[in-house]
């Protein structure tokens, strides 16, 4: 196991290496001159000024000088400087990546949890009024824009009913501590993850639903119902069990997704994570802190599909890892 482990860490050292060089030469081929903003924002477009600051940021090298820099900075876990927010790009994503984790992780497990469990209902009732609601509901929910869903969300138990808060991270001015500022937290983060555990639910549903009925024609469970075992011992032990392969697989790659890919719902529910800091660092021409961004979302997708191969052990004892 911990050779198996080294050799994918080096292997998604590898990954990221090349992920972080085409997503810099992908970023500078891109229209707009962040001098140009920051020139534009200091109101001054003086080309003496101009060329000031593409001296003070860097932006005066060749490019093939400006990756070298780039890259070996992020070797030594340097991602920059904000030309924008005037910080370190590395404190600014540090600052902002609890609340995407706590947002991502929160809406993985109310996807994965729900998903697997009416997957599992509805197996089990193939064929029953039960199948047919769980898979409509979950058909529904995967093909509703998740902008509506969230914003349909926000209409109904923020503004209609008043029951959750339905913008922020947490009640600005309130002063809460300890357990109560948790509990606050907890309640703001209601409405996005659910919104967004339920979207990536129904793929669970459909995936959980066709492995366990594929598992359940399989020769080992026909012996289990020939030795008189509990329908429901079958379900659990025997057939669930085997089926959550490729539910596990899924899982890890959504996972990784999830991190970066929340920018919507962050958007709408002015979260603030890194989805909205790279929404903002793509509006402000903020090259340092786009890179950023993307660099720690490969890093996480590459981390999560790490522990999905780990994972695999467990769920399954027969699977050998090798490197």
């Amino acid at each position: 196991m911990t050779r198996f482990i080294a050799g994918r860490l080096v292997r998604a050292a590898l990954i990221l290496l090349v992920i972080t060089i085409a997503n810099f030469c992908l970023i500078h081929a891109a229209p707009g001159d962040p001098a140009a903003v920051m020139a534009g924002e200091a109101g001054d477009a003086d080309p003496q000024f101009l060329e000031q600051l593409r001296e003070r940021f860097g932006l005066d090298k060749p490019f093939h000088v400006q990756l070298w820099v780039y890259v070996s900075h992020v070797a030594q876990l340097d991602l920059g400087f904000s030309y924008r927010q005037q910080l370190p790009v590395l404190d600014l994503i540090l600052d902002r990546l609890p609340a995407t984790l706590l947002l991502s992780m929160s809406a993985f497990a109310v996807s994965l949890a729900l998903g697997v469990l009416a997957g599992a209902l509805a197996a089990a009732r193939q064929g029953r009024l039960s199948d047919t609601l769980i898979s409509l509901f979950a058909l529904i929910f995967y093909a509703t824009p998740l902008f509506w869903l969230a914003l349909m969300a926000v209409l109904l138990f923020s503004i209609q009913l008043g029951w959750l808060p339905g913008f922020g991270y947490e009640t600005v001015g309130a002063g809460y501590n300890g357990f109560s500022r948790a509990l606050d937290i907890a309640h703001h983060l209601v409405l996005p993850a659910m919104t967004l555990g339920l979207f990536f639910m129904a793929v669970y549903v459909r995936m959980t639903r066709a492995s366990m009925l594929e598992v359940s024609q399989m020769d080992f469970v026909k012996t289990a119902k020939a030795k008189g075992l509990r329908p429901g011992v079958i379900q659990r032990r025997h057939v669930l069990r085997n089926a959550l392969l490729p539910v596990v697989t899924l899982a890890g790659l959504q996972a990784g997704q999830l991190v970066g890919g929340a920018v919507l719902i962050e958007t709408v529910f002015a979260w603030p994570g890194i989805g909205r800091l790279m929404f903002e660092a793509l509006s402000q021409r903020d090259y340092n802190l786009l890179l950023g961004v993307f660099v720690v979302s490969a890093a996480m997708v590459l981390l999560f599909n790490l522990i999905t191969d780990v994972l695999y052990r467990f769920v399954d004892p027969r699977i050998r890892v090798t490197s």
